[in-house]
């Protein structure tokens, strides 16, 4: 950036006398320095906001266009109480990867005081993407069928947003309401996390 101009030297005053108040006030006029000098026009690389940090996705793309940023996270974790810990371990996962990716974890990350329907329907809108860790647990649990319906309800259609991950169960129970999506088998010896997370950058790469 090319900096400013100098400040134009103060004009010559009448050489008739003035009287000692005029020659006092003539000798305080002198050229400003460099350091009074008015700052260059134009934003200062010092004080430009930083953009949001760049993260790469799980094939190479980046995910850091501005869809993305529309929301507060990448993924709302859905689970029973009793696979708290299981649900723990995919958010470190998630997190911990290369993607770099936002989950929200409900037992962390609602607002201490709100109301429960409240804090899950937040959630889910406030995340591009939405994991159903269905076990056992899930399907005894009628909160978390509420929680796999508001999920649907969110985004009726809507390819690759809510992904289903099965956990130690046979396909005969697959809930009758997931049957038209695909899901995450979770026998595998990663528990599926590898699959979830690139289901959810594959769906975040078409935010950009």
């Amino acid at each position: 950036m090319a900096s400013s101009p100098s400040l134009p030297a103060p004009r010559s005053r009448s050489k008739k006398p003035l009287g000692k108040m005029a020659e006092s006030s003539r000798s305080d006029i002198s050229q400003p320095s460099s350091s009074d000098r008015p700052p260059p026009l134009g934003p200062s690389p010092a004080v430009s906001p930083s953009p949001p940090p760049t993260h790469v996705g799980a094939h190479g793309g980046s995910s850091s266009g501005s869809g993305r940023w529309s929301k507060d996270y990448d993924v709302c974790v859905c689970h029973s109480e009793e696979d708290l810990v299981a649900a723990q371990e995919l958010v470190s996962y998630l997190e911990g990867s290369a993607a770099g990716l936002r989950c929200f974890l409900q037992l962390r990350d609602a607002t201490p005081g709100g109301a429960i329907v409240s804090e899950l329907y937040q959630a889910l809108s406030s995340s591009h993407c939405r994991v159903l860790l269905i076990t056992q647990g899930f399907l005894r649990d009628p909160w978390c069928r509420y929680q796999m319906l508001q999920a649907l309800s969110e985004a009726p259609g809507a390819e690759g947003r809510t992904i289903p991950l099965m956990s130690g169960l046979p396909r005969a129970a697959y809930p009758a309401e997931l049957r038209f999506m695909y899901f995450v088998d979770g026998w595998g010896p990663d528990g599926g996390f590898r699959q979830v997370k690139e289901a959810v950058t594959r769906y975040l790469q078409t935010l950009s």
